[in-house]
């Protein structure tokens, strides 16, 4: 079964083409970074724009990159929640159009869904159930993975989400955007135990995260130091910051697993690329007799394959979408609607 799929969730307009959920036949990314880095974030209305110009030339390009055509297509997968309302509507619309002309079925998925489903892609051994840390620029969550279908969140961010901490402080550090390559980048280059940030673990039975607290001490520490006209090593920050993070992303990931008795780990997310999370979550889970799957980096980041593949299995289980499929900026984990 090939699906072609669309994410445009946000400002990345991406088009795919998998084979039964798990094959990889074309996946295009057109990335707005460069349009976004000015303004040190992403303009939903420029996003949107951006995915109307784009989205039938990365089409077009899916398909002769395969050399297949529309009639080679069993169905349409799209990314129809969450996200920015106004870009979701616009790979929505077309996801619609195609599927409807060329009578087809029809698939919503499940944005964060579909990055769990990224490591389907990369490793055909896996299957549920397992659980997985989704960490992106707006979401951190701790999802138990039951089967293709049935997904269980465990812990989530009380506030600010891993990705967003990354960005915020990139800003105030003058590294630019986005927040999470760049604090990476800088802190190989520093001491991660020049400065003691906090680590919020909350409540010890329970798997929520919160990074607010540690981003205001970041913005206190800077703001003292620029108060008594004391030196700021910008490295020494970042990887301060980005090792209180870690670390609380493996301990409370960790302790899960332990919890549930889930001997298999996956992550996922933009923020899964990190190297440091990923060199310490594997020291953890070798520690504890884990086994732990991440996707590469091209997978981590927003990208239609990961759509195709959560497709593919909604499909399977659910069945197809109906033309009435709308667009949800908060749609929930394990929720069509």
């Amino acid at each position: 079964m090939k699906i072609l799929s669309i994410e445009t969730s946000c400002d990345e307009t991406s088009v795919a083409i998998v084979e039964d959920g798990r094959k990889i036949l074309t996946n295009r990314i057109y990335s707005q970074i460069p349009i976004h880095q000015k303004y040190g974030g992403v303009v939903p209305e420029i996003a949107s724009r951006n995915h109307v110009t784009k989205l039938p030339y990365i089409i077009d390009e899916a398909l002769a990159e395969t050399g297949l055509t529309l009639k080679d297509i069993d169905a349409i997968g799209v990314a129809n929640g969450p996200g920015l309302v106004g870009a979701l509507l616009i790979g929505l619309s077309a996801a619609k159009a195609m599927a409807y002309s060329l009578d087809i079925p029809l698939i919503g998925v499940h944005h964060i869904e579909g990055h769990i489903a990224a490591n389907f892609l990369q490793f055909p051994e896996l299957a549920p159930p397992f659980l997985t840390l989704v960490v992106s620029g707006g979401h951190s969550h701790l999802v138990l993975v039951k089967d293709y279908e049935t997904f269980e969140v465990l812990g989530k961010t009380r506030d600010d989400a891993a990705g967003e901490a990354f960005d915020k402080v990139s800003r105030v550090l003058g590294l630019g955007y986005p927040g999470g390559p760049a604090i990476d980048k800088a802190a190989k280059n520093g001491n991660a135990s020049a400065i003691p940030f906090p680590r919020a673990f909350l409540d010890k039975d329970r798997f929520d995260f919160s990074f607010s607290g540690l981003k205001s001490a970041v913005l206190n520490y800077l703001n003292g130091k620029k108060m008594k006209n004391e030196p700021i090593v910008v490295n020494d920050v970042a990887a301060s910051f980005q090792t209180a993070v870690v670390d609380v992303l493996v301990a409370k990931t960790i302790a899960c697993a332990k919890s549930i008795n889930m001997k298999t780990i996956c992550i996922a997310g933009g923020v899964s690329a990190n190297s440091l999370l990923r060199e310490k979550m594997t020291a953890a889970a070798n520690d504890e007799g884990f086994t732990l799957y991440y996707p590469e980096p091209i997978l981590c980041t927003d990208n239609a394959a990961m759509i195709g593949s959560m497709a593919y299995y909604n499909y399977v289980n659910r069945g197809e979408s109906g033309l009435n499929l709308n667009a949800m900026p908060g749609l929930k984990i394990g929720t069509r609607s």
